[in-house]
């Protein structure tokens, strides 16, 4: 419970600074409103008797105020498809240790080939040679040459994890334990062994990085994360031709040169028309942008989407929730649980009931049939980011240099309140503009 008094102080209470790196993160305005932010009381009483969840009553309550810290991750797991809003307790409480099971023995595998995994310890230096042959390491075995491509492959990026472990949120009191840092580096090398064809590519520490610690138990950490890799995956499918988030960048490109004929091109005539610098953005979802807070409050919601203000230096996050409540889909869970995707929902025309249980972004593009996955949120995030800093790129951008250094000026800066109204504006404008010959 929260009153109407419960501000940064309690917010900065679960999510505690190390005192050293205070002066450098930006205080944040997001305060729990009583009354529209989802706060454990609500989230109780949203499910039935047997623990079925209103999901719809959920959504709308995340989306007016976000969800309170001390049920986030909880809350999370739901809208990232780890359990069905339709399940029991009981159906929960059997796929929950299903899962627990599976991932103790992925680790137990992992374990086999490399000792320090699941030690509390993790390592930052290579533990074999590029042909296979063990490097003597300090807590960690490997006992013999290794000749198995996918378990060389595996092995020779254990370490590169444990450096960017090493820089995950550095400034949260929470990574002064290095069993904390241990479980994100077991997560993450665990997770790379099991999805072989991604692995592990930068970037997804910063992803892994709130589960770990927003969920005690390390397997539920993994399984949450997992569930977000399913959205995210394709953005960290790196070739030498083709980057990730290609295909969004393409989206973006066409949704300013469809809203903004003049700002693309001038951003075409710095040879940046292909976008990339929101490359990053993009890929972690703006998780570089912005401190650790803000980045939560970015995610949860999906829709309402951050804009910059240039009177303001500080991030509003009353209603900066951005990611997964607007575009929540009801099939998520079937379509990730069914080896043919197959939903249970009922099949043919969507009614205004079933419709309530979408995201308000995801509503949006069912009723008008643009339901496309690179019509995502994140890219009308950008594209805001880019409607806002319009004037300033036309007048002072000589160069693709100045872009990133005037984008790079966002963190601090951004009222997200405007943000989400703005965002929901330029996708009606888009949509209303791609429809006319």
């Amino acid at each position: 419970m929260f009153g109407k008094k419960a501000g940064t102080e309690e917010l900065e209470a679960f999510y505690p600074i190390r005192p050293e790196c205070v002066a450098e993160i930006p205080k944040t305005r997001f305060k729990p409103r009583a009354g529209k932010t989802l706060s454990a009381r609500r989230w109780q009483a949203a499910f039935s008797e047997t623990g079925c969840l209103d999901i719809a009553k959920v959504l709308r309550r995340i989306q007016r105020g976000g969800i309170h810290p001390s049920i986030k991750g909880l809350v999370w797991e739901f809208l990232l498809g780890c359990y069905n809003p339709n399940s029991t307790l009981e159906d929960r409480n059997q796929l929950r240790q299903q899962r627990r099971e599976r991932y103790s023995m992925w680790k137990t595998e992992c374990q086999n080939m490399v000792s320090v995994i699941g030690s509390g310890n993790f390592i930052t230096t290579p533990i074999i040679t590029d042909d296979g042959q063990p490097i003597e390491v300090e807590g960690c075995r490997v006992t013999s040459a290794v000749s198995d491509k996918k378990v060389a492959q595996w092995m020779l990026i254990l370490h590169q994890i444990g450096l960017d472990v090493v820089r995950t949120d550095r400034a949260l009191a929470f990574y002064e334990d290095k069993a904390n840092q241990a479980k994100l580096w077991d997560v993450l090398s665990i997770y790379s062994w099991v999805d072989d064809d991604i692995g592990y590519v930068q970037g997804m520490n910063d992803i892994c990085s709130p589960m770990v610690i927003l969920l005690e138990n390390e397997a539920d950490a993994f399984w949450c994360f997992e569930r977000a890799m399913r959205r995210l995956r394709e953005n960290f499918r790196c070739s030498t031709t083709s980057i990730g988030v290609q295909s969004q960048l393409g989206t973006l490109s066409q949704v300013i040169k469809t809203v903004d004929p003049q700002l693309h091109k001038h951003l075409e005539d710095l040879d940046g028309g292909e976008y990339l610098f929101a490359f990053r953005m993009l890929m972690v979802l703006f998780r570089r942008e912005f401190s650790f807070v803000d980045a939560l409050y970015l995610w949860e919601v999906r829709g309402k989407i951050p804009f910059i203000s240039s009177k303001s230096d500080v991030i509003s996050l009353r209603e900066f929730k951005v990611m997964w409540a607007m575009e929540y889909n009801p099939n998520i869970f079937w379509l990730y649980e069914q080896p043919n995707g197959a939903s249970d929902s009922n099949s043919g025309q969507l009614n205004q009931k079933m419709l309530k249980q979408y995201g308000k972004f995801q509503r949006k593009n069912m009723e008008t049939g643009c339901a496309d996955k690179n019509n995502a949120l994140a890219v009308f995030l950008v594209a805001s980011v880019l409607e806002t800093k319009n004037k300033q790129i036309l007048k002072e951008a000589k160069g693709l240099d100045d872009v990133v250094s005037i984008l790079g000026d966002i963190t601090g800066n951004l009222d997200a309140k405007k943000a989400c109204q703005e965002a929901l504006k330029l996708q009606n404008k888009y949509l209303k503009k791609a429809k006319r010959p």
